[in-house]
């Protein structure tokens, strides 16, 4: 394995992650070493959590943790709470569009473009990154369950990709209705539960806010702020049922 490794690594160009697989390798191999070597050889490649020890970033496997992860030795913060900067741990959640890794054409068991996106919403309100697996048919085309499914994300993507791309965890986390995403001085508001009142309360809400804007169509939305709250209205139907997003930009 460390030749193929040093093969990979010195013949082929950059490399920008090593992705070990399976979590049984600490008894197997000598993580430290293998680390080591590929830090050494390609000190900019990234290496995952499954030879035995940390490396750099974590890989949780058909779930999305409850907290936001963080380094080793740091508090672990709340449900609801977000961790000093310094503390935060990288991580990518790896998941699959139905049950299984490789192609199985007796698995149906598909997850909806909806559980798809608020998966990619979710990864992404905690500063995460989503691996999402495509098994291709033996004979290499994607089967078009896959493909619905791919392209549903991806159309929601094309309108609303600002509020994913490049953001990191929201400020407000304990939102009833959704999850946040953050970038500069703009909070992105994914809501998956559309408000009967017409009105979107934020608790917590210490930032200034200075506009909030429906992302799909750019129309400015009336809100209000007092002390730590915030209410925004909005129209009365949800104009994505998959998830809306408002951006909020803040002082």
């Amino acid at each position: 394995m460390e030749m193929q490794l040093r093969e990979l690594l010195t013949r082929y160009g950059p490399v920008a992650i090593i992705w070990f697989d399976g979590l049984d390798h600490e008894e197997k191999y000598d993580g430290y070493r293998f680390l080591k070597m590929i830090h050494e050889l390609s000190p900019k490649t990234l290496v995952n959590n499954r030879i035995g020890l940390p490396a750099d970033y974590e890989t949780p496997e058909q779930f999305v943790p409850d907290t936001i992860p963080v380094k080793a030795g740091a508090p672990k913060p709340a449900p609801g709470d977000v961790p000093r900067p310094e503390d935060f741990r990288p991580w990518e959640t790896c998941m699959t569009i139905n049950n299984t890794w490789a192609y199985n054409n007796r698995d149906r068991q598909f997850k909806s473009a909806q559980v798809l996106i608020r998966t990619l919403i979710s990864v992404a309100g905690k500063g995460g990154n989503f691996l999402l697996n495509v098994g291709p048919a033996p004979d290499g085309t994607i089967q078009p369950e896959f493909q619905e499914r791919l392209r549903a994300v991806g159309e929601w993507m094309q309108v609303n990709g600002d509020s994913i791309y490049g953001t990191t965890y929201g400020p407000w986390q304990k939102l009833a209705f959704g999850k946040s995403t953050a970038k500069e001085k703009t909070i992105y508001l994914h809501v998956f539960d559309w408000p009967a009142s017409g009105e979107l309360k934020i608790e917590g809400a210490r930032e200034r806010v200075k506009s909030a804007t429906l992302l799909a169509g750019k129309q400015h939305l009336q809100f209000r702020q007092s002390g730590d709250q915030l209410t925004i209205e909005v129209p009365k139907a949800a104009p994505d049922p998959n998830a809306t997003v408002i951006a909020v930009e803040t002082k």
